[in-house]
C-alpha cells in the first residue's frame, strides 16, 4: 500500500519555541525513523506528511494515500488528537488507529470516567474543579489524586498530585489550572498495584495483547507515575511483564481493559490504565487509543516485548487491522 505518514516531530516544535512540556508528548526523530522503516520492510511505499497543517497543506496540493499511519497527538484543544482524524474521515482517507470521535472523548479524562461509570465499569470516584470556587463542593476522602482533565505523558502529574489535605488540594489544583489553562480532575487515591494492559485489534476481535505492572523504583516519585519518573523511566521504574494467567488480579484487569476499548471503541492497538484499590481490585484510570511507539521507550512496544513480539510484527498486526478498513 500507499501510506502516508502523519506525526508530531518534538524537534520541529522545539525549535519553533515552544517548551518541554508543551512538547513532551510529541515523538522523536528516532521514532519516526523506527516506524518508517518497519512499513518499508512490511512492503508499503511510505511518504511522511508530517503534521495536521502539513496533512492539510498536502491535500490540499491533491496527495492522497491508501492509508495513513496517524500518530499525530495535536497542539490545542480537547479534541486535538481528533483533529487528523477527522480531516482524514472528511477525505474519507483509512487511518489507523481511533477515530475522532473516541480520540476526543478518551483524552478527556472526565468524559471517559462518566461513560465507563454509566455502563457499569469501576473507576475512581472523582470531582472536576473548573475554577477556584469549585473547590468547596469537593466531597471525597483523602487522600485524593489530582491531575490536568486532558493532558497526556504524565503532564502535570508529580510527588504533590498525591494529597492528603483541603490545603494542599488548593494549592495543586490552583497550579494546574493556571499552567494548563484546563479542568483538574480530582480522584479518591487508589492505593494499589498499578497496571497497563496493551490491546490489539479493534471490536469485536479486540484482546489483551498482555499486562505491565509498574513499579516505582528507589529515588522514584512514589505512589504516583510521574513526568518525571515517565522521563527518567529507564533508572526509575520497573516494568514487569504479569501473567493473567496466574495472577487473577492481572486477569480481572485485562477483562476490563477490553470491555473499556470495546465501549469506546477503540481500534488497531492502544493501552488501558488501571490501577487496585485498597481491597486490591482493579479499577479503570485512563483509556489511551493513541500510545506511543518509541521501540524501547513507550509502554505498548515494551509490553510486546516482553510476550515475545518483536517490534516490525507490533506495527505489521496494528496496519493489518487498519487495513480491513481501505476500500478495495
Amino acid at each position: 500500500m500507499k501510506i502516508g505518514f502523519t506525526y508530531d516531530l518534538r524537534a520541529d516544535y522545539l525549535a519553533q519555541g515552544y517548551s518541554d512540556i508543551q512538547t513532551a508528548e510529541f515523538d522523536r526523530e528516532d521514532t519516526i525513523d523506527e516506524i518508517e522503516n518497519a512499513l518499508l520492510q512490511l512492503g508499503h511505499k511510505v511518504e511522511r506528511i508530517g503534521s495536521c497543517k502539513s496533512l492539510i497543506d498536502q491535500l490540499a496540493a491533491g496527495h492522497r494515500w491508501d492509508l495513513v499511519f496517524n500518530i499525530c497527538e495535536g497542539m490545542y484543544g480537547f479534541s486535538r488528537e481528533g483533529q487528523v482524524p477527522a480531516i482524514l474521515e472528511a477525505y474519507q482517507i483509512p487511518y489507523t488507529f481511533a477515530d475522532a470521535l473516541c480520540m476526543s472523548v478518551s483524552l478527556h479524562k472526565g468524559l471517559t470516567k462518566a461513560i465507563l461509570s454509566s455502563n457499569g465499569l469501576p473507576t475512581p470516584k472523582s470531582f472536576l474543579i473548573k475554577t477556584d470556587d469549585d473547590l468547596s463542593q469537593v466531597n471525597l476522602k483523602y487522600p485524593v489524586f489530582a491531575k490536568p482533565v486532558a493532558q497526556g505523558t504524565s503532564k502535570g502529574i508529580d510527588a504533590a498530585s498525591k494529597i492528603d489535605s483541603q490545603d494542599a488540594l488548593q494549592k495543586t489544583c490552583q497550579q494546574i489550572l493556571q499552567q494548563f489553562n484546563e479542568p483538574v480532575l480530582v480522584e479518591e487515591f487508589l492505593p494499589g498495584r498499578e497496571f497497563t494492559v496493551g490491546i490489539l485489534g479493534t471490536s469485536p476481535n479486540a484482546f489483551a495483547l498482555g499486562t505491565l505492572e509498574i513499579v516505582m523504583l528507589e529515588g522514584a516519585d512514589q505512589d504516583v507515575y510521574s513526568y518525571r519518573n515517565k522521563e527518567e523511566c529507564e533508572s526509575l521504574v520497573d516494568y514487569r511483564w504479569v501473567d493473567a494467567k496466574t495472577d487473577s488480579v492481572v486477569a480481572c484487569a485485562e477483562v476490563l481493559a477490553v470491555k473499556a476499548w470495546e465501549l469506546l471503541n477503540g481500534r488497531d492497538a492502544g493501552r488501558v490504565d488501571l490501577r487496585c484499590n485498597s481491597a486490591g481490585v482493579p479499577e479503570i484510570i485512563e483509556v489511551n487509543p493513541l500510545a506511543g511507539l518509541h521501540p524501547t521507550h513507550s509502554d505498548l512496544p515494551m509490553l510486546a516485548t516482553a510476550v515475545g513480539m518483536e517490534y516490525l510484527e507490533l506495527i505489521r498486526r496494528i496496519v493489518e487491522s487498519a487495513a480491513q478498513r481501505v476500500r478495495q
